[in-house]
């Protein structure tokens, strides 16, 4: 697979990024990380274009580092997965965190980036569904600055369609963490 393949997606991440950082600003809002850390998230992503950007972005990585974050990724799902039907939310740092940061932050996903800002999500025949943002931003006592995530759920969609049908000739579903689509590989 090569780049351009994947390139639809990293202009709607561009996208993503330049209208997250807007909004931010208007928030004076940086994420410096904090206790409550988006990265200790039990995130499930559901793109196969997402998981095929993430591991580009892995196979980027030097051996060694790959090593690390594969042992990293398997501690994780044996803990937050364990053998009995139980899907454990432990706080555990996702595994290409190191030292409080992603080593594939340019290849993050959707759920990644656009996560901590107060926002809206609209779904056909439904009022719209109003997200408050992370606690480290204290935004409970700003004024909402307009934040619509559907659009760029909608482009993904269509960005996922297209490569489902044209490059893997798929239909499954996915619904993987970050560890689960690196150990997948």
């Amino acid at each position: 697979m090569t780049y351009k393949t994947l390139e639809p997606l990293a202009d709607l991440y561009d996208a993503m990024d330049n209208t997250w950082s807007k909004v931010a600003t208007g928030y004076h809002f940086k994420c410096n990380g904090c206790d409550d850390n988006c990265c200790k998230s039990l995130f499930f992503h559901h793109t196969y274009i997402e998981k095929a950007y993430l591991l580009h972005g892995f196979n980027v990585l030097d051996q060694d580092k790959k090593e690390k974050i594969l042992v990293k990724a398997k501690n994780y799902c044996e803990k937050t997965f364990p053998q009995s039907p139980e899907i454990k939310s432990l706080k555990i740092y996702c595994p290409v965190n190191e030292d409080g940061r992603c080593l594939l932050y340019p290849y993050r996903p959707m759920v990644c980036r656009l996560h901590g800002l107060p926002h809206e999500l609209s779904k056909p025949g439904f009022k719209p569904v109003k997200g408050t943002g992370c606690e480290a931003g204290l935004f409970n006592d700003k004024t909402y600055i307009e934040f619509d995530r559907t659009p760029f759920y909608q482009q993904m969609a269509q960005i996922e369609m297209t490569f489902r049908q044209v490059v893997l000739n798929k239909t499954g579903k996915i619904k993987e963490t970050v560890a689960q689509m690196l150990l997948s590989q």
